[in-house]
């Protein structure tokens, strides 16, 4: 699953003053700590015993949520994502290098009991209930399937999470066992409550009205180490405290609270003892935790990555895939990397994979050139004809609105890109908008000719890619910009259906060829992984592709 973010670098913003959009590093040695993904980590890892009790671990998010349900598509956010994380159940861990486990705090067994037809059996931990005291049960598994399977289009959905490949869900042995039986098979299986995706009480999902809008001011039942205690929109906070009925290990802290801050006020706001950690996107934010006592940096690159999603709808200037291909040719996105993460990691280089980031398993490069050249003559082709310095079809000009969050750092890449159009003809005009609400009133209605934001991976790629990539009218899911196909909506089934893991690679890399031949999208910087983290903290800091414990997370004797 992939949830969005508007970080300016895959939630909020950065600055760009010690950066400065020239490539310049201002003589900032560039972090140290794990440099490829999958292989390690850069969280403190302590033992539960060199962990005090108590504690208030200070973070940060861009915005109040939107919408307390993640599985909507207002509420997939990513800062949204980071706040449920202690709260709702998921079926699986990961570790650094993305290997699976059952979470057994909330399931004994998650097993692929049949190949034909596939079935997947989820046996719940007897102990494991919502915070009301009621038991999870097959019926919440039931419910959340039947909502995320797009047959009915009045669920707004984020994602269908592969449960539109779902026949039937069972009770098992008794309420506390579920088994799924896939009409169609579907590879990420493990991913359908796990990573980014979690479960959901049936009082929520159960009908059209009560999962759209039945938590969009506040959550209700939760079942994890953490609930919500407090929450003030007016201060922008969040506070979380200990579940009283949580059967688990103990958590070390007694709270979590998340501040509503403007990202480029994190970094002061670590040093002056107000966060305990926040994510660092600029040099300047580096030099901050490098200044401060009691401050260090930890590293692993992220999965969270920029890009520019294209609009193809109808009526849209990039509704013809040829002019969104040509455009695509026209950015250098080389020098876009080097000029944003120059000081940030040790080789800036532009994400040439849409399915999966540098580091985890299957990435391979399947981008198309930069080549201006061949996208002016492109263009030419296309009937768009040179008229001054700007090209004219049919009366109407190549002029292209670039619409982002309202930051420095997004607006020093759209001039990038800006340049980079006008040697081929085309003008870009760059149209900012304030954060809140920004998906729910823009993104999602389609109201951009490009769009700049970020998307959050994990351990789990495949189930993003029908979400995002797949084009099925009347339920855009992620795919804001309406581009699809049916040649590439059946290599994407191919894709799903296929249970042998290196087949599923081979083909996913397929479908990325075909995002890129089609326009769909352009995929620019992956997210260096650099936080600010308190020195004291453990077990948090930079996860790579793991999974937190919450209940191990606090502050060393």
């Amino acid at each position: 699953m992939r949830i969005r973010s508007l970080a300016a670098a895959f939630a909020a913003v950065a600055t760009v003053s010690a950066i400065g959009l020239t490539g310049c590093s201002s003589g900032t040695d560039t972090p140290t700590g794990p440099v490829a993904l999958g292989t390690a980590n850069d969280i403190n890892p302590q033992p539960r015993d060199a962990i005090r009790d108590g504690g208030n671990l200070r973070l940060a998010v861009g915005e109040f949520p939107p919408n307390w349900n993640a599985l909507t598509n207002d509420g997939n956010t990513v800062d949204f994502g980071r706040i449920t994380q202690p709260m709702m159940p998921r079926a699986f861990t990961t570790d650094a290098a993305g290997r699976t486990a059952v979470n057994h705090d909330y399931f004994t067994d998650v097993q692929l009991t049949n190949t034909a037809p596939q079935q997947v059996t989820y046996t719940i931990n007897p102990k494991a209930v919502w915070s009301d005291g009621s038991p999870i049960t097959w019926e919440d598994i039931a419910s959340q399937a039947r909502s995320l399977n797009g047959e009915d289009k009045r669920f707004l959905i984020a994602i269908t999470n592969g449960f539109e490949r779902v026949a039937k869900v069972e009770r098992g042995v008794d309420d506390r066992q579920a088994v799924l039986t896939f009409k169609q098979n579907y590879a990420e299986w493990r991913g359908q409550f796990s990573g980014n995706a979690m479960l959901y009480p049936k009082s929520v999902t159960a009908d059209p009205e009560s999962f759209n809008h039945a938590l969009a001011d506040h959550i209700t039942l939760t079942a994890g180490p953490f609930q919500v205690q407090s929450t003030d929109r007016t201060q922008g906070r969040i506070v979380l405290a200990r579940n009283p009925k949580w059967w688990g290990e103990t958590p070390k802290l007694d709270t979590i609270t998340f501040s509503v801050l403007d990202q480029a006020a994190e970094p002061a706001a670590l040093q002056n003892n107000e966060l305990d950690a926040a994510q660092l996107y600029s040099l300047s934010d580096l030099a901050t935790v490098r200044s401060s006592q009691g401050l260090v940096i930890r590293r692993t690159p992220g999965t969270m990555w920029r890009h520019l999603t294209f609009n193809g709808a109808p009526g849209s200037i990039l509704a013809d895939p040829g002019v969104r291909v040509a455009v695509s040719k026209a950015i250098d996105r080389t020098a876009i990397a080097a000029t944003v993460m120059n000081g940030l990691e040790d080789n800036p280089k532009p994400l040439n994979n849409h399915v999966y980031v540098q580091g985890q398993e299957g990435y391979q490069d399947n981008s198309l050139p930069f080549d201006p050249d061949a996208a002016a003559r492109e263009l030419d082709a296309l009937g768009w004809k040179l008229q001054g310095d700007v090209r004219v079809k049919d009366g109407r000009p190549l002029v292209i609105r670039d619409v982002m969050y309202n930051s420095d750092l997004w607006v020093g890449v759209a001039k990038i890109i800006q340049q980079n159009l006008e040697r081929v003809g085309a003008k870009l005009t760059i149209d900012t908008r304030p954060s809140q609400n920004i998906f729910t009133d823009v993104f999602i209605p389609g109201d951009f000719d490009l769009a700049q934001f970020q998307w959050q991976g994990d351990a789990f790629p495949l189930s993003g890619v029908p979400q995002i990539w797949g084009y099925y009218p009347g339920n855009v899911q992620g795919n804001y910009g309406r581009i699809g196909s049916p040649a590439l909506n059946d290599l994407i089934d191919r894709t799903l259906s296929e249970l042998d893991p290196k087949k599923a690679i081979d083909l996913a890399n397929q479908v990325d060829r075909g995002v890129f031949e089609e326009g769909h999208s352009l995929p620019l910087t992956q997210d260096p992984g650099n936080w600010g983290v308190r020195s004291n903290v453990a077990n948090y800091g930079a996860p790579g592709l793991a999974s937190y414990d919450y209940t191990t997370i606090g502050f060393v004797k």
